[in-house]
């Protein structure tokens, strides 16, 4: 028996979520304290609503101006974003509407939409409820998991565009300043996410179990629509938002930088608002979609194999509730954490910024190794068994422990050697710079091998935690790993937040004519934040890629298939399809950013051409015109890639059967993980805006701006 009562675990989890909620409106409120008008401006006898005053570098230009633009400019990003969300989430509603009538129709037909109840499959003698209701409660699930991650994005990125401004004011008082605005910005994005994301889990099960009673089995499998209306959601906020980021993005910058010389963010280039609404849209909302997905499909993955072992057959609601005891745990860790990025500890220069977050990811691990221990000798008995493809494996309490354990810090080791392959304080990135000595295409393929080589370590590490998580505790050991690696994923969250915000702190700096000395400090933010963003998008590369074993796990145990053998023509066939899929997929999205991406090309410079005074900066651009282009292109592009996506299982599995389908599965996985490394590293180690300075002062000239602008857009 354990520890932790079952009361106990009932007051515990919904406890956490609840602290994190209200850390997270605390922090909030810090962040208002930054007054955008300028008559709160002006309270206090200060000049930005704090007892500390400026440090005077607007030389010659009004304080009253400077807030005032900085507004004008926060409200013209936060309508882009606000306006592209609300159109992508009507378009994605009526998919996902479709997508739920289709699930409850497959999953209704099992048993020919029978309202009897059914013999249980692992719990032999006893009953289980009809499988209609199961797939009306799938179907329920499903739409919830999309609605609070539909909801997590919005929020995240009402957040960023509420601190981006706010962090450019606070620039002006040192980088310290503005870094915490901007970490602290990211932190309500983060605790709000992980703890709402685990409310609203453990709500859901609760109610449902009203309806299923002992039938435990029925019940998680029900729930596992969550983690699938999560991660579907996700697919299309990341295929949107990356779409409109990088059409504004590359139109923005081809004709800008390259074509006109003018600087990145120049008030004058029509697109600079639309590219700061992609990184909103983006890097903010789609990435806090997608991580939500990670984490709610590895909770669920770990919850159905715990179902159908000794804590479900048991009814050990502790033991059962053991991933969202570790969420719950990881909450008040990140919590802690962030106290030293904010509170503990004060930035005082630029070369403190990079340090900074890094010991976020490290104080975060070691704390959640001590808090992963304690709440495996509470939660769980001393030994335990877990389904095991048929069988049931005997675990220890410290077996699991360490398949969490080995999640974490693998995560915490691609975290870093992203970090080392996105830095420029490295060589890696210093080598492409130096690279652009001789033009644009040494550049591109100094950065290509950079990507090759980075994903190495990464996937060795996944591999080692897949092959200890699985010795120890089969596939449960896979999925509570990747639990592990998303245990601090508040902090993780915040950290990635905080780069999008300090990108739009600097652009919004540029857009209101500050001082350079003020864009040198969102600059300095802002290259961390390109860093810290890629060590994002590791940890959910990594998660996505234990998560997704963890399911096709869980697939082929329901679909009784034990064993995947790849010299069966049906599996080798579905492997090289599915294989095919990665790329099939790549494809699609990226026409789609080409094709957008051309039109901003030509609308952009077709005002430079025909608006008169625009290069002089008597003319005024049409922002409204560059943002309709990317959303359109936007909404008209993401549908067929995520089709794409979902169709394909119900189509391979109807038509030629469960054998192909795992086959499918299988390539799909395995072919997905380094493409999706790959050009994550590629792109972060050569976007941050330090690393131009990098290039050699002697390449002067035209080539200069061309060979930079390849080291950015790469």
């Amino acid at each position: 028996m354990a520890i932790l009562s079952a009361l106990a675990t009932e007051v515990l989890i919904p406890v956490a979520g609840v602290i994190g909620i209200a850390f997270a409106v605390v922090q909030w409120v810090l962040v208002s304290q930054v007054k955008l008008s300028p008559a709160a401006a002006a309270a206090g006898g200060s000049k930005n609503g704090y007892g500390d005053y400026l440090i005077e570098e607007e030389e010659g230009l009004n304080d009253h101006n400077v807030v005032v633009k900085c507004a004008e400019i926060q409200n013209a990003i936060s309508e882009g974003a606000t306006s592209f969300l609300f159109t992508e989430y009507q378009y994605v509603g009526i998919f996902m509407s479709i997508f739920a009538v289709v699930i409850f129709l497959f999953l209704g037909s099992v048993e020919g939409f029978s309202t009897k109840s059914q013999p249980c499959t692992y719990s032999e003698g006893k009953f289980c409820k009809p499988a209609l209701f199961t797939a009306l409660f799938s179907t329920a699930s499903f739409l919830l998991g999309a609605i609070t991650s539909l909801v997590s994005g919005f929020l995240g990125m009402k957040i960023a565009t509420y601190a981006n401004a706010r962090t450019t004011l606070e620039a002006r008082k040192g980088v310290g300043k503005a870094f915490i605005t901007a970490f602290r910005s990211g932190a309500v994005m983060g605790f709000l996410l992980a703890s709402s994301g685990l409310v609203v889990l453990y709500i859901t099960i609760n109610v449902f179990k009203l309806y299923y009673g002992d039938d435990w089995e029925g019940l998680f499998e029900s729930i596992t629509g969550y983690g699938l209306g999560g991660s579907s959601m996700a697919l299309f906020g990341r295929v949107g938002g990356g779409i409109y980021t990088k059409a504004a993005d590359v139109g923005a910058d081809l004709v800008g930088k390259v074509e006109r010389n003018i600087p990145e963010d120049d008030p004058r280039n029509p697109a600079v608002i639309a590219d700061n609404v992609g990184d909103n849209v983006g890097d903010i909302a789609g990435m806090g979609s997608d991580l939500f997905g990670s984490y709610a499909e590895s909770s669920c993955a770990a919850l159905v194999v715990a179902s159908i072992s000794s804590f479900g057959i048991n009814h050990d609601f502790t033991g059962m509730c053991y991933p969202l005891l570790v969420s719950s745990v990881g909450i008040i860790v990140c919590l802690i954490t962030t106290l030293f990025a904010t509170d503990f500890f004060e930035i005082k220069a630029v070369k403190e910024i990079e340090p900074a977050l890094k010991k976020q990811l490290i104080i975060s691990t070691a704390l959640m190794t001590v808090g992963i221990a304690i709440i495996s000798w509470l939660a769980l008995p001393a030994k335990f068994t877990i389904y095991n493809f048929g069988t049931q494996k005997e675990v220890s309490n410290w077996g699991l422990f360490f398949c969490v354990a080995i999640g974490l810090w693998a995560g915490l080791i691609i975290g870093f050697v992203t970090e080392y392959y996105t830095s420029n304080a490295y060589s890696p990135v210093q080598d492409v710079a130096d690279s652009c000595r001789t033009g644009a295409a040494t550049n591109v393929i100094f950065g290509l091998a950079l990507g090759y080589k980075s994903v190495i370590i990464p996937i060795f590490a996944i591999a080692v935690s897949i092959y200890v998580s699985f010795s120890i505790a089969a596939m449960y050991g896979i999925a509570v790993a990747a639990l592990g690696m998303l245990s601090t994923i508040a902090t993780g969250l915040a950290i990635d937040a905080y780069g999008p915000i300090s990108d739009n702190a600097g652009g919004i700096a540029e857009m209101a004519g500050m001082s350079h000395r003020i864009r040198e400090r969102t600059d300095a933010l802002d290259a961390a934040g390109n860093t810290t963003a890629a060590i994002g998008k590791g940890f959910a590369i990594g998660s996505a890629a234990l998560v997704s074993l963890a399911l096709f796990g869980a697939f082929v145990s329901r679909a009784g298939v034990q064993v995947v053998d790849v010299l069966s023509p049906k599996v080798f066939i579905g492997l090289i399809v599915g294989a095919m899929l990665p790329y099939w997929f790549s494809a699609m999205t990226m026409k789609s950013v080409g094709s957008a991406a051309l039109k901003m090309v030509e609308e952009v410079r077709r005002q430079f051409n025909t608006i008169p005074g625009l290069m002089e900066g008597t003319g005024k651009p049409d922002y409204a015109t560059c943002v309709k282009i990317s959303t359109d292109a936007s909404i008209k592009e993401m549908i067929p890639p995520g089709a794409l996506v979902m169709l394909t299982p119900l189509i391979v599995g109807t038509l030629f059967g469960v054998e192909t389908l795992s086959g499918v599965l299988a390539g799909a996985l395995v072919s997905g993980v380094l493409p999706s490394l790959l050009p994550t590293l590629v792109a972060h180690g050569t976007m941050p805006r330090s690393t131009l300075k990098l290039v050699p002062a002697s390449t002067q000239g035209p080539w200069a701006l061309r060979d930079q602008t390849a080291t950015r857009l790469l």
